[in-house]
């Protein structure tokens, strides 16, 4: 928004934003993400860049999409989703490397019309630190 003068109004810094984001719904602890997937109940995409996942092991069962595909891949009415992708009811799990960034791609779910969309609380520091299984990084 822009003031009287034609400068942009002060929306607040990063962590307003986030604390906006996450008032929008309810972001989701290790152990329950993984009983949720194990079940069948969620499915996780892990949006980590390949860096981090080369460096540090992946999430079975994960699905890997990209930050910057996210969008594409889990629209369940794009020519570029994955198979995964089926519907508005789908809920997501959203792995970052400490759940920041996977809490606005979250949010932009949401605005996709995914509503149950969610993040990792911590990230996959918070998986692996809760003694979750991780599967060694790629080759």
């Amino acid at each position: 928004m822009s003031g009287t003068d034609g400068r942009v109004a002060d929306a607040g810094g990063i962590d307003e934003l986030l604390e906006r984001v996450r008032s929008g719904y309810r972001r989701i602890e290790p152990q329950d993400a993984h009983e949720a997937a194990r079940t069948g109940e969620a499915l996780l995409v892990d949006i980590r860049y390949a860096a981090l996942r080369d460096r540090d092991g992946l999430v079975p069962g994960a699905v890997v999409v990209e930050r910057n595909e996210l969008e594409w891949r889990l629209d369940p009415r794009g020519s570029h989703r994955l198979p995964e992708a089926t519907g508005r009811d789908l809920r997501v799990v959203v792995v970052c490397d400490e759940g920041y960034a996977s809490s606005l791609a979250a949010e932009s779910l949401h605005r996709l019309g995914l509503h149950r969309a969610t993040d990792l609380i911590g990230g996959f520091q918070a998986w692996r630190a809760a003694g979750l299984p991780v599967l060694p990084p790629p080759v």
